[in-house]
């Protein structure tokens, strides 16, 4: 039986999703359109889809090197973002170091971090803090130090929301002391914040406490965008596959029966290069022959691409990804919106660690961004180049360059080299599955009933 604990705090409320029969969840009407627009035989669905349920998830391979990297609980957000960047993973277990003798996993884990988490915290405690920021700029302009030293003692005294309202009032006097216009900046967002007040911004956030010393113990449950629901060893890998398409989820933790300890982690990229690895037999040739249009893709279609122009702010770009839930978008420029980049929410490690490399913060956009990390190596020249293919692309050739990639998305281009649709690695998985009637209720019972129920509310609220 599936070991499974849902914790589904999220900070961000998900869209509606409708439907001509009423409201439905938003996997619910993603998987329903998915399965709808696959245009593959019943028989061959349904023969995969008993094939993935009985692979336990004890043959997915390990992770490299065979051990799962965890965070500490206790560890500082830029300390955390040095360990995902120097480690090149999108995420890790976060693991409570005062349960080193617990025999249970719900008290050695918290949940997971990742980069959507991280850019949820900076931009929403930039957002809090904006009014703040404008006053650390209003003390330049000619406020006494006793007005920035009332900020510091906020700051240092207190922290959540208390501090936040606290710090907002007291920067709102010492800007109006200092003559700083409303239009300035105050009580504006984050991208706003930062384009006024250039590098005093980034001092606050990355360099200032109580910000320099958040601890990821204080945000990995309030700021993320999924649950986090490890499975066991003896779990099937269609339980695993459902997980990280229909619902939604990045990483599936894997633990063993009887030990608390993660064992290890799969993630949708793992998923798809493990795909990639079936070129040659039947039942993947049979599917992936198929040019991606005869299987519905792409599931986002031209009128539902979320880009950002290259001459927009780069706080901006975080924040779209942010406000829609997404994990990166295209760079465009001009009417025709050709494609001139690829921007992913890990990318924010540029800014929390190579803040030398950006002197010039005022009017950062997307293009300055890109231009100044692909100058700094050729490897992160590919980080930033956007990976493309056509509508006439079969789906073996978009898991091939996915997986040699190492990226979660390809846009699909027109002849102008215009996105005309996205394809994510969900989307993939999703092409090869379907879901068995009551499947995840009947395997996982009541915890995925209240991740269920927990999140109608949030859509109905």
């Amino acid at each position: 039986m599936m070991i499974v604990q849902a914790y589904t705090q999220h900070k961000v409320n998900m869209s509606d999703a409708k439907a001509k029969d009423g409201e439905k969840l938003e996997y619910d009407a993603y998987f329903e359109s998915v399965q709808n627009r696959k245009k593959l035989s019943p028989s061959l669905q349904e023969k995969l889809t008993a094939a993935f349920s009985r692979i336990p998830v004890s043959s997915f391979p390990q992770v490299p090197r065979g051990k799962v990297i965890e965070i500490q609980a206790d560890t500082s957000i830029s300390d955390a973002v040095k360990i995902l960047s120097e480690s090149n993973i999108l995420s890790a277990p976060v693991k409570c170091p005062d349960a080193t003798d617990s025999t249970d996993w719900k008290e050695r884990y918290l949940g997971i971090l990742d980069y959507s988490t991280i850019v949820l915290w900076v931009l929403e405690t930039a957002d809090l803090a904006a009014a703040a920021l404008t006053a650390t700029s209003a003390t330049a302009a000619g406020v006494g130090a006793g007005a920035a030293g009332t900020l510091g003692a906020i700051a240092l005294g207190a922290t959540g929301p208390v501090a936040a309202a606290a710090l907002t009032v007291a920067a709102t006097g010492a800007a109006v002391a200092g003559g700083v216009a409303a239009d300035k900046g105050m009580g504006k967002d984050a991208p706003t914040a930062a384009d006024v007040l250039g590098e005093d911004f980034y001092k606050i956030i990355l360099q200032e406490e109580p910000f320099k010393s958040t601890q990821v113990k204080s945000i990995v449950k309030s700021y993320r965008w999924a649950p986090y629901i490890p499975v066991s060893t003896d779990s099937s890998m269609l339980s695993v596959l459902l997980l990280l398409s229909k619902y939604r989820l990045r990483n599936v933790p894997v633990i063993e029966p009887g030990n608390p300890m993660i064992k290890n982690f799969i993630t949708q990229s793992a998923v798809v290069q493990g795909l990639e690895q079936c070129k040659g037999r039947d039942w993947f040739d049979s599917i992936s022959v198929h040019p991606i249009t005869e299987l519905g893709l792409p599931f986002v279609s031209k009128d539902m691409v979320i880009s950002s122009q290259s001459d927009e702010l780069i706080l901006e770009a975080f924040k779209k990804m942010k406000d829609n839930q997404i994990g990166g978008l295209p760079v465009v420029e001009g009417p025709t919106k050709k494609i001139v980049g690829n921007l992913s929410i890990r990318d924010i490690r540029f800014l929390l660690l190579k803040q030398k490399l950006f002197t010039n913060f005022r009017q950062l956009t997307v293009k300055d961004f890109m231009n100044t990390i692909a100058a700094t190596s050729e490897e992160n020249k590919k980080v930033i180049s956007p990976i493309t293919c056509k509508l006439g692309s079969t789906l073996g050739e978009v898991i091939s360059i996915l997986s040699s990639n190492c990226v979660h998305r390809i846009y699909i281009v027109g002849d102008a080299n215009d996105v005309i649709g996205i394809i994510t690695l969900r989307d993939v998985i999703a092409c090869f599955i379907t879901e068995p009637p009551n499947y995840i209720m009947e395997v996982h019972g009541c915890t995925i009933k209240e991740l269920l129920s927990k999140e109608k509310n949030r859509n109905s609220g």
